[in-house]
């Protein structure tokens, strides 16, 4: 929920991706990629699981 929340302060350019704390990055970033605006994280790249 909160990385939903981040996502969206993200999206509306209230928050910098780099702001958001490290444990919630992928799943931000996961929200970002499914509404289409992945650009927004910059040069992240998801850990391989």
């Amino acid at each position: 929920m909160m990385a939903l929340l981040l996502a969206q302060r993200v999206i509306l350019m209230k928050l910098e991706f780099e702001a958001v704390p490290v444990n919630l990055k992928p799943q931000v970033y996961e929200h970002l990629e499914d509404s289409g605006v992945e650009f927004l994280a910059n040069d992240y790249q998801q850990p391989t699981k």
